[in-house]
């Protein structure tokens, strides 16, 4: 019988697929290893084609769709729900198989090789700011053991630590001198490998119309921008500029019952570096309307006569999240006084 639907459960050897007919009905059971995967689904008719959104799942998507299949990425949380029984490879492709046949599903975009290169840049930056901070909490907390206090803020380092080390009247160790001095010279390096993905990924940025475009929008950097770009690709995927919010986690959850309509917090789903970035960049916007004359009538002026900083910036960045989809879903150009029609969007 003809396959009409597939589910992969991916991995880095051997695959497990599952495939049934246009009824529904279980044709198809195999494992299949890595180099088999490419002439296996290129004797199969073509059909669609559910993976999870994991590790090498847009590398498969784009070599499938290459080969004429329809391929959808679901997220892991989504496909969890339709396994039966123990989680096992066989269980897992038989649910994905059915996840994706599902009308309402929601589907991850497959991005291209351009977009994995930038959010490669950006995910070995992140990787440095963060054994960066490690990195300085470290020297700090071995400082501390011998009751010098360095205080907080990577820029105290260079320019407290030296003169604690030179200082012979504290009677540390030569050898933890020494040591001291290393980690101080391990922190400069990592802070210039920071700074040289920030170039490449500026680099990026200007040769990318796109994310020129969302730079001109108060609170967004070229990180930010390029990011967005990168991870969103086409914006059109979502219905309305409510969606890709929703998507970045930056609506408040839900817990409603009876008729009685209860909202949280924000629900922080989605890529938490991208909500990170966002939420940052509200917060300098802010900081930079309150050192001008504030416009007390403005849509930031008067949330922030009403809410905290802290509720204002995360607002803000929902707000920028929907004007970013009617700037890439649209094809507009963000204008600075906005009229109450593009507020609004």
């Amino acid at each position: 019988m003809k396959v009409t639907t597939a589910g992969i459960d991916l991995a880095k050897n051997v695959f497990q697929v599952h495939g049934v007919d246009e009824h529904g009905k279980t044709v198809l059971k195999k494992q299949v290893k890595r180099e088999q995967m490419a002439p296996f689904f290129a004797n199969l008719p073509t059909c669609l084609i559910g993976m999870e959104a994991c590790g090498s799942a847009h590398h498969w998507a784009r070599k499938l769709q290459a080969l004429g299949h329809t391929v959808r990425l679901i997220a892991p949380q989504f496909v969890k729900p339709y396994v039966k029984t123990n989680k096992n490879d066989a269980a897992d492709a038989e649910a994905i198989c059915e996840a994706v046949g599902r009308p309402n599903m929601r589907f991850v975009p497959v991005k291209n090789i351009e977009q994995q290169a930038v959010l490669a840049l950006h995910r070995v930056r992140q990787g440095f700011i963060k054994a960066r901070t490690a990195q300085v909490n470290q020297i700090r907390g071995l400082l501390a053991e011998f009751g010098l206090i360095v205080p907080q803020g990577i820029s105290h380092i260079a320019s407290r630590v030296p003169e604690l080390i030179e200082d012979a009247s504290n009677e540390l160790p030569g050898s933890f001198r020494t040591l001291i001095n290393q980690l101080v010279d391990h922190v400069k390096v990592l802070h210039t490998q920071v700074l040289d993905m920030e170039a490449k990924i500026k680099a990026w940025h200007r040769e990318s119309e796109m994310s020129r475009k969302l730079e001109q929008i108060p609170g967004i950097g070229p990180v930010t921008a390029s990011a967005l770009v990168a991870t969103i690709g086409d914006a059109k995927a979502f219905e309305n500029a409510r969606q890709l919010a929703a998507w970045m986690g930056l609506v408040p959850r839900q817990h409603s019952t009876g008729g009685k309509a209860k909202l949280m917090g924000i629900s922080k789903r989605g890529d938490t570096y991208l909500r990170t970035l966002l939420i940052h960049g509200a917060r300098s916007a802010i900081v930079a309307f309150q050192r001008k004359a504030m416009k007390e009538d403005s849509w930031l002026g008067k949330l922030l006569l009403r809410r905290n900083p802290n509720v204002s910036a995360v607002a803000l960045a929902n707000k920028n999240a929907r004007i970013v989809w009617a700037l890439l879903a649209k094809d507009r150009t963000y204008r600075n006084e906005l009229t109450p029609m593009v507020a609004g969007v």
